[in-house]
Order: C-alpha cells, then sequence, then structure tokens
C-alpha cells in the first residue's frame, strides 16, 4: 500500500464524537491526508481545530523532524503571527501553553505531544508507521487515534477553543487555565493510571 493510497474515510466517524462542534472537512491532496475539525466561528483562511489522519510527506512539518508514514494529531492555529495565534499561543500564559504543560504531565508513554509556537501545527503527538505491518496501519493508527483524542478531551482543550472564540474578552480573562486539582484525588489517580497503562475511553454517542 503506498501512503497516498490510504483509507482515511473511516477517521470521520471515529473522530466526530470526541470533536463535537467542529467542521470536518476532508483533507484529500498533499502531504496530510485525513480530517481536519475546525471551529465554525473562524472565517476562512483562518483556521482553528484539530487534524486527525496521516503525513505521508516529510518535507510538510519538517519541524516535527518526521519518518513518513506517521500517524498524527494537532492542534491546529492559523494563520502563525495573527491575531488568534498570538492570543491563544503566543503568549507566555496562553492557553495552548498551560494545557501543553498540563498534558505533557498527564501522559507518561511515547510518542509524547510535542509544541510549535512558531508553527501552524501547534501541539503534536505523531507516530511513524515505518515499522508496522501495512495491513495493520489502519488497525495501530486507530488505536493511537482513539488515544490521543481521549487526552484532548481530558485536558479540556476541546471544550475550552470553542468558549476562547464565543466569549466575550472579560469573562476569558476571568477563566482559569486547566488544573489538575479540579480532578480531585480520586479522578487525578485513576486518570493517571490510565494514561500509563494506554487505556483509553470512547466518549458515549448521545
Amino acid at each position: 500500500m503506498r501512503p497516498e493510497n490510504l483509507s482515511t474515510d473511516w477517521i470521520r466517524p471515529l473522530a466526530t464524537p470526541y470533536l463535537r462542534s467542529y467542521r470536518a472537512v476532508a483533507g484529500r491532496r498533499g502531504a496530510l491526508r485525513g480530517y481536519w475539525f475546525l471551529s465554525p466561528a473562524i472565517a476562512a483562511p483562518a483556521k482553528l481545530g484539530f487534524f486527525v489522519g496521516y503525513l505521508i510527506d516529510g518535507r510538510k512539518l519538517a519541524c516535527l523532524k518526521p519518518e513518513p508514514p506517521e500517524c498524527l494529531v494537532f492542534v491546529c492555529v492559523a494563520p502563525p503571527g495573527g491575531a488568534l495565534h498570538r492570543r491563544l499561543v503566543a503568549r507566555p500564559e496562553s492557553l495552548l501553553r498551560k494545557t501543553f504543560d498540563y498534558i505533557r504531565w498527564l501522559t507518561h508513554r511515547p510518542p509524547r505531544f510535542v509544541f510549535h509556537a512558531e508553527e501552524m501545527a501547534v501541539m503534536v503527538r505523531h507516530q511513524s508507521m515505518r515499522g508496522w505491518p501495512r495491513e495493520k496501519y489502519e488497525h495501530y493508527s486507530r488505536n493511537f487515534f482513539i488515544e490521543t483524542l481521549a487526552w484532548l478531551v481530558r485536558s479540556g482543550l476541546v471544550r475550552r477553543l470553542l468558549e476562547e472564540v464565543a466569549m466575550p474578552a472579560r469573562q476569558r480573562a476571568a477563566k482559569g487555565p486547566p488544573s489538575r486539582k479540579k480532578l480531585g484525588p480520586a479522578r487525578l489517580r485513576d486518570t493517571r493510571r490510565r494514561s500509563k497503562s494506554g487505556v483509553s475511553r470512547r466518549p458515549r454517542s448521545r
């Protein structure tokens, strides 16, 4: 199976339960193959949301030093340097920086999330598929996507990105960062135990 022939139609129904209220857009050309899940409140050409799929050309997202083909999930804030990127990424106490610190603490098994403040793909988790049997590409990448999306939901980022573009600036300022304390001791221990074991629960469809 050539990387450009990877099946991606199954990604949308897999990821949609995690990324409710985001608009799914297929990416079937270029180096990224899969689905964008974008905030409907942001007008093109700007983008805010997530990408779930494959990287088939290492010249794209070279900052990751990829070994394509790779499966990857990343948080997208575009364009870099724009007003949205400055507020959500560049500032020292931005939502994405705080979430990255939290999710790095939450997750222990590689591949871990990486942060690129100057890029469109700000917070990324990626995995090379070179060592996988080709007949297992979909099976293994499905597990990778489920685990990664579950962590993003658990971190609160999926909800907070939508809130950040919907709420007035004064209300945003009053809202605190993701906190470990909010989980409570028992929930926190359970969350960290799941992350170590690699067990992820898929949200129930309503």
